[in-house]
């Protein structure tokens, strides 16, 4: 079975990653820990908009290995210049996100406004992390149907367990019918209130994995959170989700992530 990991940071420094209470991996211990688990592709996310070089340089280097995905910072004018020159850009696709936190929502106030049409007209495939707004997920998705949407981590926020977690995965299963949005199946582990195999996340993977099907869903770890070892978060799917077949684990696994997502290394 190939895996293919649909998220997995690199951020600037120690110190960036623990702001956002993460832990800093460079690129050569991704790499160590994929060798050791057998993971043989990695989608890599900056996690922050500094280390979108970062991730190039990566990807560059190992281009067998990496696809770098652009975190676009949409209220700054280097975002417009990557998306307007995206053929030389590098990335494979764009993540954005929409903190609850954020005071006024850039989905809001207009300062999104600008990146859908042309993510549109390149047929991007699109991580959007934007816990509470799936109404919002719905429209965009409706609107700009060339777009991808691929829905990080079910939706979930990082505080999300719970009866918080079943309402969002709710919110979620409300937009099965749009055939352009995917989900990510991404950092469970942080959201369970048990330990391994964190079996209170196991009915929410289910769930979704029936109304969408195997072939919309991307399994993926989201490493630097260090909430699990990276074998668990394999066999957390693997090897406890008895309702998962092998072709729905070779879907979840790798396949659905390397359509969805794209991978033009070849």
């Amino acid at each position: 079975m190939q895996l293919v990991d649909s998220q997995i940071h690199l951020w600037l420094d120690d110190e960036a990653a623990k702001r956002m209470l993460q832990t800093y991996m460079s690129a050569e211990d991704v790499l160590a820990e994929m060798n050791y688990v057998g993971v043989e592709r990695t989608y890599l996310v900056p996690g922050h908009s500094a280390a979108n070089d970062i991730c190039i340089e990566t990807a560059r280097r190992w281009p067998t290995r990496f696809c770098a995905f652009a975190l676009l910072a949409l209220d700054k004018p280097e975002s417009q210049a990557i998306l307007k020159n995206w053929t030389l850009s590098g990335f494979s696709g764009v993540r954005l996100t929409f903190p609850p936190y954020r005071k006024i929502s850039w989905l809001d106030d207009g300062t999104a406004e600008w990146f859908w049409p042309l993510a549109n007209e390149l047929s991007l495939p699109v991580m959007i992390w934007a816990p509470l707004r799936t109404q919002t997920i719905s429209d965009l998705a409706i609107r700009f149907p060339q777009i991808r949407f691929i829905i990080d981590h079910i939706n979930l926020h990082v505080l999300d367990k719970g009866e918080s977690v079943e309402k969002a995965v709710e919110g979620v299963l409300s937009l099965v019918k749009l055939p352009n949005l995917a989900i990510k199946l991404t950092s469970l582990p942080a959201h369970s209130s048990s330990e391994y195999p964190y079996k209170d996340m196991h009915h929410f993977v289910h769930k979704v994995v029936q109304a969408f099907g195997a072939d919309r869903c991307l399994w993926g770890t989201d490493l630097t959170r260090r909430t699990c070892s990276y074998e668990q978060a394999i066999n957390m799917f693997t090897k406890e989700m008895a309702f998962l077949n092998q072709d729905a684990l070779k879907e979840i696994m790798g396949g659905s992530a390397l359509r969805w997502l794209g991978w033009n290394k070849e």
